[in-house]
């Protein structure tokens, strides 16, 4: 059974600014992901990556071109509307965490739920659940301060998938990781990729990160110039 398609762009563009400031930071994108899929999205700095995360995000809208997400045409969106889709059908996980220095594991992951009404009690369960899920069932009361940069991002992804999404936008998951908890982080995404079929598009510059993808897409001067599977992770004994 072939996935259906989640994300068509069709020359998508991206031009910041006017007149002699202008600068196009995507020339005319054409891509296309499949629900389920893994993609890691690389390139160098200013290469338009970045930009292109952004869109497929909903985070802002292209200059010209089309972007249709589950059959949705995005680009005609308003910003509200666009909020609902990453609301409701997205999650994000960033390099530095983004966590609520005050405030609980619990309570962090719980943020996205105050925005669809749910009781105190479901909020409570759900966060649980998903804490669990990533392997901190005895961190509920702990403040980002008293958990290691791992744990952190744990926390993150558990609060990115208690909604229970249908794709992660994932920028540098492993930025500010050692390389014992990046294989963990990645281990983590390959499962909850795997074992739950969320979708996942994951920025990084990093080469061993980019291989536990089942696609790897590489971005330059605004435009795909590779598109490739890659080469699997190798296991050390």
């Amino acid at each position: 059974m072939i996935a259906e398609t989640l994300i068509e762009l069709r020359g998508l563009t991206k031009t910041y600014g006017s007149g002699d400031a202008a600068f196009q930071a995507l020339c005319g994108v054409d891509l296309k992901i499949r629900a389920g899929e893994f993609v890691a999205v690389m390139g160098p700095s200013g290469s338009g990556k970045s930009t292109l995360m952004n869109l497929l995000g909903c985070l802002d809208s292209p200059t010209s071109g089309s972007y249709r997400f589950k059959g949705i045409e995005v680009e005609t969106l308003n910003k509200d509307q666009r909020s609902l889709i990453r609301r409701h059908a997205l999650g994000f996980i960033f390099q530095g965490f983004n966590l609520l220095a005050r405030t609980s594991a619990l309570e962090n992951v719980e943020l996205p739920l105050l925005y669809r009404g749910y009781s105190r009690k479901e909020r409570h369960d759900l966060a649980r659940e998903a804490l669990a899920s990533v392997g901190l069932p005895n961190k509920e009361r702990n403040t980002p301060a008293e958990l290691s940069g791992g744990q952190q991002q744990r926390v993150a992804i558990a609060r990115a998938i208690v909604t229970n999404p249908d794709t992660l936008f994932a920028d540098e998951p492993t930025g500010n990781l050692d390389s014992k908890t990046t294989r963990e982080i990645m281990e983590l995404l390959d499962r909850l990729n795997s074992e739950r079929g969320i979708s996942i598009i994951m920025v990084t510059h990093e080469e061993h990160v980019a291989s536990h993808a089942k696609r790897v897409i590489e971005v330059i001067d605004g435009l795909i110039s590779k598109d490739s599977t890659p080469t699997p992770p190798r296991i050390e004994l």
